[in-house]
């Protein structure tokens, strides 16, 4: 396939993916408000942020501990579970319950989260990951973003922004842990195939064989049959589009929220940006972009739609 041709099929999985986590996650806010899924007592605490960023790091250094230690059946169990979880929020708001049952998960919810890990767990081809990785996106945008109010968000999303670029640029652990999730074949990275005849699977068993670790990267970028985005840069700028729907009442553009509607924008405009870098052949932080356009496009809406800055920021209760 024509170079172009592959980069235009990047672009429109990106953007296409980034849109269906964003509107399924603010489709979901309001059901996971309803049921009560909200995680924290006070959402307004700025130290939330600190929290869920000492919980990002702890569970970067374990994730590095076990790839380390070779220790990945261990780690790939760990996430495969975890995606079912998430997913059995997102489906106990969505699927009928088939049975009530005590506890949190009615019948529904639970055939549709074994469904999530038997798949990553028997059959882990490309879009097995990305339909999961859709799912759990959805579900934990929405998790967090009704749990965050405005200004624990943009705390943690401008403190993972640093922390990105540092991990990428400066001490590149976040590269050597992308190698390492990539060969668990599970939805912490969205695959973005360039041909019809990709295989992931095919592909992770190429790289365990490959005895040249130069042999990927010397490879022209325009002529790979995929290419990888982290989950986690789809998910936290879109707990910025929740929260801002959630928190903030502005006036209402194509049905969605104007500050939430501009950070969706300022989110994919970042993401352009990144692809544009990324398609040159090599790794880039995705959250400075990515969360920096959610911000910028977030705190356009807002103003635009009459909120003034300081309650834009989530400041208005300090000052």
């Amino acid at each position: 396939m024509h170079s172009r041709g592959r980069i235009a099929i990047v672009i429109l999985g990106a953007v296409g993916f980034f849109l269906a986590v964003q509107l399924g996650a603010l489709f979901l806010q309001g059901p996971f408000a309803a049921a009560g899924f909200q995680a924290v007592e006070d959402p307004s605490d700025p130290a939330n942020a600190a929290f869920y960023v000492g919980v990002l790091l702890v569970a970067t250094v374990g994730m590095l501990a076990l790839l380390k230690y070779d220790l990945t059946a261990l780690l790939r169990a760990f996430v495969v579970l975890t995606s079912g979880l998430i997913s059995a929020y997102v489906f106990s708001v969505v699927l009928p319950p088939i049975v009530d049952l005590p506890g949190l998960f009615h019948l529904g919810a639970i055939i549709g989260a074994a469904a999530i890990i038997i798949g990553l767990a028997v059959y882990p081809e490309w879009w097995v990951i990305d339909a999961s990785g859709l799912v759990m996106g959805m579900g934990a945008a929405a998790l967090f973003g009704i749990s965050l109010d405005i200004l624990p968000v943009l705390l943690l999303l401008t403190v993972l922004a640093i922390y990105d670029a540092i991990s990428v640029y400066g001490t590149e652990h976040m590269l050597t842990l992308a190698t390492g999730v990539m060969e668990l074949r599970v939805p912490v990275l969205i695959v973005l195939p360039t041909t019809r005849t990709f295989s992931f699977r095919e592909m992770v068993a190429e790289m365990k064989a490959e005895t040249d670790p130069e042999t990927e990267e010397s490879a022209d970028p325009l002529e790979r049959d995929a290419f990888f985005i982290g989950l986690g840069d789809v998910v936290i700028p879109t707990i910025l589009v929740v929260s801002g729907t959630v928190f903030l009442e502005t006036p209402l553009l194509f049905g969605l929220e104007v500050a939430a509607l501009g950070a969706m924008t300022g989110t994919l405009l970042g993401l352009l940006g990144l692809l544009a870098m990324v398609v040159k052949g090599r790794p880039h932080a995705g959250l400075p972009l990515l969360n920096g356009g959610a911000i910028a496009g977030y705190l356009i809406g807002a103003l635009a739609g009459g909120v003034p800055i300081v309650e834009a920021l989530g400041l208005a209760p300090y000052l």
